[in-house]
């Protein structure tokens, strides 16, 4: 045992349980006992732990047993001030408990702060399909706790009216919502029994919403936290053998790498996605080159974007006709696509030509897209000295703007302040800038 700092930590979830010390220690052997690993702790052992000594890891693991039964949640090492083993192998289970541990801290307002000093991370080290694929047969079973179809299905729906609010809103609001929902429901479900389909339907469910959290993590510009989210993800759709969201995953972490022009990490994170995806059909394979086209033109690399976008044009042809489903590519996605690589490639009229492209073609519940790409599209309008096409363009997203809680969408929005403030001479750019100061949070005014 190793002497330690007082853990706090776990004195505030012994004060949450309201036992005793006595009643602490006894809980704890009950557990060790269940587990064939027979202790005899008493009180003293208790005020030896608070004081910071370390138990073995098999005792830490009774601990955490413990307090979870009495607080009736799961309790993680972290929260109980108490390391991991480090010479444990990594299970499904270890990565329950991390997802346990991020989103706690993302419900936390007063966290906030803290999340949002992680950066983004070019050496941040991606599982490969070999490395997660396969473990769901580590999650923990032998509860009393079953789960079925119906708590699967629960979770894609609540997954999915999220999406939509995020389409309609922005994340900022619906992100805490989904990391409550991951802490407080999804984490149990994953540690409950269930029949090897379910508990496989779980797992992917469970993946697809991680995905959908780092996103919006990613239009906060929380990117540090995003880039957490995204691995859970990736683990956990390995451990549900579900190639579709692992390739979804990876191709979002390259969508992020290449806004924050990190251009050859895009790539390979773009090839990655496009490798573990073998069996694509025409639909993921366009949503897939499309991303590796953008990536590839941001590196200078004018050949792969155009073959790459091409790819993505022809697979797009070839997709059938569909309702929007999760995670899906569309014509105003190809299209956007195809005006970040002529973008990146110098060509600006082409560029605004494809958006515009896209944006006739957005569904209308994409608001915050909607917002985001007009902006982009009056910023390169004004780039070629189309000042009042740039201002009828800013004025459209402005009609959005307010409904929208988005960190990417107000980034943009303190651009066009930036951008137009030279031109206030200007009848029409004075108008625009007068209106956007009376619908844009001060902060943003410049």
């Amino acid at each position: 045992m190793t002497k330690r700092e007082p853990n706090e930590a776990l004195g505030r979830l012994l004060a949450e349980s309201h036992w005793t010390h006595r009643q602490f220690a006894r809980a704890v052997n009950r557990v060790g006992t269940e587990t064939g690993t027979p202790l005899r702790y008493d009180e003293s052992a208790v005020s030896h732990w608070l004081g910071g000594t370390v138990p073995r890891a098999a005792v830490r693991a009774c601990i955490l047993e413990a307090l979870s039964r009495r607080l009736g949640r799961p309790v993680t090492h972290a929260e109980a001030g108490l390391p991991v083993p480090r010479d444990r192998t990594p299970t499904a289970a270890d990565t329950v408990e991390g997802l346990i541990d991020l989103g706690r801290q993302d419900m936390d307002p007063s966290r906030r702060s803290v999340l949002g000093v992680g950066l983004f991370s070019v050496a941040l080290t991606i599982p490969s399909w070999p490395d997660v694929i396969g473990r769901a047969e580590a999650v923990q079973s032998g509860r009393a706790s079953r789960i079925g179809m119906n708590e699967v299905d629960m979770v894609i729906a609540m997954t999915e009216r999220v999406s939509e609010l995020d389409d309609q809103f922005g994340g900022r609001h619906a992100r805490p919502l989904a990391a409550t929902f991951v802490v407080n429901t999804v984490a149990s479900y994953l540690r409950c029994d269930a029949p090897d389909d379910v508990r496989k339907a779980m797992l992917s469910a469970a993946s697809d919403l991680l995905y959908l959290t780092g996103y919006m993590a990613v239009d906060e510009g929380l990117h540090g936290l995003a880039q957490r989210y995204y691995v859970k993800a990736l683990e956990l759709a390995g451990a549900s053998e579900d190639h579709l969201t692992y390739c979804t995953t990876l191709r979002g972490m390259s969508v992020q790498a290449v806004d924050l022009h990190h251009g050859p990490k895009a790539m390979e994170l773009a090839d990655a996605a496009a490798s573990a995806s073998p069996k694509a059909g025409p639909r993921m394979r366009a949503f897939l080159a499309g991303q590796q086209a953008h990536a590839a033109a941001q590196t200078g690399d004018r050949a792969g974007a155009l073959r790459y976008i091409r790819e993505a044009e022809a697979a797009m042809d070839r997709a059938e006709s569909r309702g929007k489903a999760f995670g899906s590519y569309d014509p105003a996605a190809l299209n956007y696509h195809i005006s970040q690589v002529r973008y990146e490639l110098g060509d600006v009229p082409g560029a605004i030509a494809a958006m515009q492209e896209s944006d006739k073609v957005r569904y209308s519940v994409y608001r915050r897209a909607r917002v985001r790409h007009r902006a982009t599209l009056a910023e390169r309008q004004l780039e070629i000295g189309h000042l009042e096409a740039a201002c009828a363009t800013w004025h459209q997203a402005l009609d959005d703007y307010p409904m929208v809680q988005s960190g990417r969408a107000d980034d943009r929005i303190k651009t066009m302040f930036g951008l137009i403030r030279p031109h206030l001479k200007n009848a029409t750019a004075r108008d625009l800038y007068e209106r956007a100061r009376t619908v844009a949070p001060s902060s943003l005014v410049l």
